[in-house]
């Protein structure tokens, strides 16, 4: 992970300059390995159908920075990023005078400075409730700055190990470092080594604890309920939104009529997304560590029986590449393998092996970009393309299927740090 500082003290300092407008919003904070944005998504649909104004708050963009932060589903506009850069800037000159270089200068990462750009916007624009989700972790995390109407943890996997530990207890930990004071927690975690350490940090934290499990799904609001969402890991989420807003209803009373509306029209692109291409049909999914990787399978199980799709496959260096070749692989009738856009990327043809061991019958391809592939599997009837959302990201654009107009900003999912 590149541009990354784990630690709370630079975001601090920098909302503090900016006022600290994160004192006049109210938030509900999500964490987790996997499901988070899709949750955030739901959270917000739910929220907005109820009337509020609702900021979103998420990582990483796909193809345009403004996704990272939106007003009712509106992306910032490319004239307030450039405001409120020149403002960070000011910010920051102001802050080196008075120190005199007795401090510490403050150099905040990419990440520090968009939380904190993300929270004066959300202040500036009013909003009712704003849906936050971490970057990586949690308890380090520059968003945990702030103390939330409640804390969410989806999922917890192994994933970023690097940064938050090698055991499914160590990234627990992390992940629940989110959790405040008296504030309720809702996790839809299913592991009973990481739940365990979930629920001994809310009871070391008065938090009242609601766990969630795959019967909520087929309860009130969500029974007969069609998600625009492919796959049954989504209903999870569904669950775990539900009962998020239930946890808060106290302060923020949502009927379950706004819920289920809120469900039923929810948009989350680039997961389980299906795109038509001429007669053909193309899945993006941003599938980039073992359980989503699972989760994409046993998608394809049931909305796609009896198919073999084409696989297009690209993965970032530090994932467990080879456990979701073995996972992926097999599902495939033909596998072109490609490099990610990413510095962390893994060499196309570092892929071939582990797919060769999970599938001996499929064709498979190393082609030098994602843009050869698409080309190649143009006449294909059922393509996947898969193991990064940054991989994603460029296939929408290649594709023409991105919602947001002009130039690609993916590089900036790289940035580290801020240019002065």
């Amino acid at each position: 992970m590149f541009g990354v500082n784990l630690g709370l003290e630079n975001a601090r300092r920098l909302a503090a300059l900016a006022g600290n407008p994160h004192e006049r919003l109210r938030f509900i904070h999500v964490a987790g390995t996997n499901g988070k944005g899709s949750t955030c998504a739901m959270l917000e649909g739910i929220y907005r159908a109820a009337g509020l104004r609702v900021g979103l708050f998420t990582s990483p963009h796909l193809v345009a920075f403004g996704e990272r932060i939106q007003v009712n589903r509106e992306l910032i506009s490319a004239a307030e990023i450039t405001r409120l850069v020149g403002e960070l800037r000011g910010w920051l000159d102001a802050a080196g005078a008075r120190a005199g270089g007795v401090e510490t200068p403050l150099q905040p990462t990419f990440f520090e400075a968009v939380t904190v750009l993300a929270l004066r916007y959300f202040a500036e624009q009013r909003c009712d409730l704003v849906i936050w989700e971490t970057g990586l972790g949690g308890r380090l995390d520059a968003t945990n700055i702030v103390t939330p109407l409640a804390s969410v943890i989806t999922t917890i996997g192994l994933d970023h190990q690097n940064w938050l530990g090698d055991t499914l207890e160590k990234i627990a930990a992390e992940k629940a470092g989110i959790i405040k004071a008296g504030v309720p927690v809702i996790t839809g975690v299913a592991s009973c080594e990481a739940l365990a350490v979930i629920a001994k940090t809310a009871a070391r934290m008065h938090a009242p604890l609601t766990v969630v499990t795959a019967d909520d799904a087929a309860r009130p609001p969500l029974e007969g309920l069609e998600l625009p969402l492919l796959g049954e890991h989504q209903r999870l989420n569904a669950a775990v939104a539900v009962a998020t807003v239930r946890a808060v209803a106290g302060r923020i009373p949502v009927a379950d009529a706004a819920m289920r509306s809120g469900l039923a029209t929810v948009v989350w692109a680039g997961r389980l997304q299906l795109v038509r291409r001429g007669a053909g049909r193309v899945l993006l999914d941003g599938a980039h560590n073992r359980d989503s990787a699972l989760s994409l399978g046993a998608a394809l199980t049931k909305h796609f029986p009896g198919e073999r799709p084409t696989l297009v496959l690209g993965i970032l260096r530090d994932k467990d590449f080879a456990e979701m070749c073995g996972i992926l692989a097999p599902l495939a009738g033909r596998i072109l393998l490609v490099p990610v856009q990413n510095e962390r990327t893994l060499g196309a043809a570092e892929l071939l092996p582990p797919c060769r061991d999970a599938n001996a019958t499929a064709e498979i391809v190393v082609c030098d970009s994602l843009a050869e592939a698409v080309r190649r599997v143009e006449r294909e009837v059922f393509v996947v393309i898969t193991g990064s959302l940054y991989l994603v990201g460029e296939a929408m654009e290649l594709l023409g299927v991105s919602a947001v107009a002009g130039p690609s900003e993916r590089g900036l999912n790289e940035s580290h740090r801020v240019v002065r």
